[in-house]
């Protein structure tokens, strides 16, 4: 804003952040199962959001087990194309069952390429969520990876490098314990993956991202989303910080 007084030019400078209280928010459906609601990872993302004042909602779309064929077709309880048809969101990231792109790449590409036709058709965003290898079996990750950035590129649509980064960090501290059993993520790997997403959405440095993620329930009761130790946190910070995601976005 600048005022002209007197000959005098007068600057107005308004902090940035001000401007994210008062856009309207992004609003985020994340549909998969539970690999995207483990340990809250959603509203995680959110909380995120909230500490560094971004306007960031985000909702989910999750049944435990499910593929995007079943979401598609409204099998298991999945809601998907409901929640599409009563809601309008800026961004709708679609995680498939993680053995899909392995034991059925013809479905994982039919059925993630009809619900992007469909999120397009109500002028949102599209991401696909890269999934991860099993505890057991690191090297499903090269099929996985390049499953989802071909699909990508076919589709026009960008990935998100979930899984490449959650298996650097298992490469890098295979001490630290970021799976839950053999393929769910750990507390620490949930806390991960919504570094990763909160980067992705916003650009944002996620150094300053405290260890204890908390929300609010309906009576406004503070309810803790998220406890890393501080050792840990710094580490998995530091990890999504150094990835290039701008560079990741350009190439896929």
């Amino acid at each position: 804003m600048k005022l002209l007084k007197k000959g005098i030019l007068i600057i107005f400078l308004i902090p940035i952040s001000l401007f994210s209280q008062i856009e309207e928010p992004h609003k985020v459906l994340m549909v998969g199962n539970s690999f995207t609601y483990f340990w809250n990872m959603p509203q995680m993302v959110e909380a995120m959001a909230e500490h560094q004042d971004i306007n960031l909602e985000t909702s989910q779309s999750t049944v435990g087990g499910s593929n995007l064929e079943q979401h598609w077709k409204k099998q298991k309880g999945t809601q998907t194309r409901k929640i599409l048809d009563k809601e309008k969101f800026d961004i709708v990231v679609l995680q498939d069952h993680s053995m899909s792109t392995i034991e059925a790449p013809e479905r994982f590409t039919t059925y993630s390429t009809k619900l992007i036709d469909l999120i397009n058709e109500n002028d949102a965003k599209p991401l696909l969520s890269m999934t991860w290898a099993y505890d057991s079996n690191p090297l499903m990750q090269e099929g996985i990876s390049s499953s989802y950035i071909e699909l990508g590129r076919e589709t026009g649509v960008k990935v998100v490098p979930v899984g490449t980064i959650f298996m650097q960090a298992q490469k890098a501290r295979p001490n630290l314990k970021i799976y839950f059993d053999d393929k769910h993520p750990s507390s620490d790997g949930s806390y991960l993956i919504a570094l990763i997403y909160y980067k992705y959405l916003t650009g944002n440095s996620v150094k300053d991202i405290p260890n204890r993620l908390v929300t609010e329930d309906s009576e406004g009761d503070q309810l803790y989303l998220s406890f890393v130790l501080p050792e840990t946190g710094v580490f998995l910070r530091q990890l999504v910080d150094d990835f290039d995601m701008e560079s990741f976005k350009k190439a896929h």
